[in-house]
């Protein structure tokens, strides 16, 4: 019933919305006697790779002998799996009886806190009350006005990438976004920061100038012959699929760096090992359908889907697409950027959330790629799946996370 009984509590919160803005989340923290001062932070921002990126770096340290909570959003099928430590997600029952805690700290003056705003002071609460050696806090949205920003001294703050992606609350511009994300660097804290847009970088080198952030922008590592990646001379294997791994990891190792010109303690070989270990579900990654090997991966925007599709053109051609997107998505640079003449495409609709009607995507589809050789479109998720698994061509179901996660739990019961 744990599970039930969670959704129930966080429910209760959901009307509230997104209400971007650190008040609530200062005052909620305060009442619980600041946890979140309890361990020292590494705190990711970022439009993709932020997920990738906390996997790597907490996999590195709990290898390296630190105790690592991680917390992270959205999750796929269970909110366990936000909360995290050394990898093993939070059980429902401890979760439950931490979100108790948390909300009967609400003070009855204040304003009532958000969803996200209740799960990050449980996350704290959680990591506080194990003792962690270290948290790697992923922003939810943003940066500057994200609940996560309560930390004033991160040992590391990462910026991953730079994209359009909720600009209808980060603004319409990549400088604007830019600054949002921005928003993390502390004063005289060390930062870490992937490849961007230059537009974007001339926000977040201005920011970083200002608060007396050292720097360190980094270029993504390369692949070499025996199909190892190199970053700057530093060899390792890499588990996470996709060329947008080469990125990610490099920023991870360079925070990593910056660890050890701080004390910590990480050796090469604990460095290789954490990198080599690294899962995280749903972002290109093979899974099974009835029999059917199926790529799944987010691609929840347009950069997002460039990758995958950089990785799919490496399999067998043509693909059968199995896509559902929420309604405030980029369709058209999603489409864009994925379908090519003779592809299938079936669409569905992403249950329990804001989504787009499939009868409308299918027709922007069209528009986007006329020669597409199938658009079909389905009630439910298992139905498109099955109708794909039938062409014996290469499957791919993308589009939103949600969509993973409803695929997820169906898997599960198969």
């Amino acid at each position: 019933m744990n599970q039930t009984d969670i959704e129930e509590l966080l429910y209760t919160f959901k009307h509230f919305g997104i209400n971007l803005g650190l008040g609530r989340i200062q005052t909620l923290l305060n009442q619980l006697n600041n946890p979140e001062k309890n361990a020292p932070i590494i705190h990711v921002a970022g439009t993709n790779g932020k997920g990738s990126v906390c996997a790597y770096l907490s996999s590195i340290l709990s290898v390296s002998g630190y105790r690592v909570g991680r917390f992270t959003s959205p999750h796929l099928v269970s909110w366990t799996e936000r909360i995290c430590i050394n990898n093993q997600p939070i059980t429902s029952e401890r979760l439950l009886a931490v979100l108790k805690e948390v909300t009967a700290a609400i003070a009855p003056d204040s304003e009532t806190p958000t969803q996200f705003e209740i799960i990050t002071a449980a996350a704290f609460l959680y990591f506080a009350q194990e003792k962690v050696d270290v948290a790697v806090i992923e922003v939810g949205l943003g940066g500057r006005l994200d609940s996560t920003n309560v930390c004033d001294r991160p040992l590391v703050s990462v910026i991953t990438s730079i994209g359009m992606d909720h600009w209808q609350r980060l603004g319409k511009t990549l400088d604007k976004i830019a600054g949002e994300k921005a928003g993390i660097l502390k004063p005289d804290c060390p930062a870490v920061i992937g490849e961007v847009p230059e537009i974007a970088a001339k926000v977040i080198r201005e920011k970083a100038e200002s608060v007396n952030a050292p720097t360190t922008w980094i270029q993504a590592a390369k692949k070499t012959e025996s199909g190892s990646a190199n970053y700057q001379g530093f060899e390792y294997e890499l588990h996470l699929l996709g060329d947008i791994q080469l990125h990610n990891s490099a920023i991870a190792i360079e925070t990593i760096y910056e660890l050890r010109k701080q004390g910590w303690h990480i050796s090469d070989a604990q460095l290789r090992r954490g990198i080599k270990n690294t899962r995280w579900a749903g972002r290109i990654e093979w899974r099974q359908w009835k029999d059917h090997e199926i790529l799944i991966d987010g691609a929840h925007n347009g950069v997002a889907a460039e990758e995958l599709r950089k990785y799919v053109e490496t399999l067998e051609q043509p693909v059968t697409w199995v896509m559902g997107m929420l309604s405030t998505k980029d369709h058209q640079n999603i489409f864009k950027a994925l379908l090519r003449p003779g592809d299938r495409l079936h669409l569905v609709p992403v249950g329990g959330h804001s989504s787009a009607k499939p009868s409308e995507l299918g027709m922007l589809a069209q528009l986007i790629c006329p020669e597409l050789d199938q658009c079909q479109t389905h009630t439910t998720l298992p139905a498109a799946l099955d109708s794909a698994i039938a062409t014996g061509e290469t499957v791919v179901l993308c589009g939103s996370l949600y969509l993973l996660g409803e695929f997820l739990g169906y898997e599960a019961k198969i």
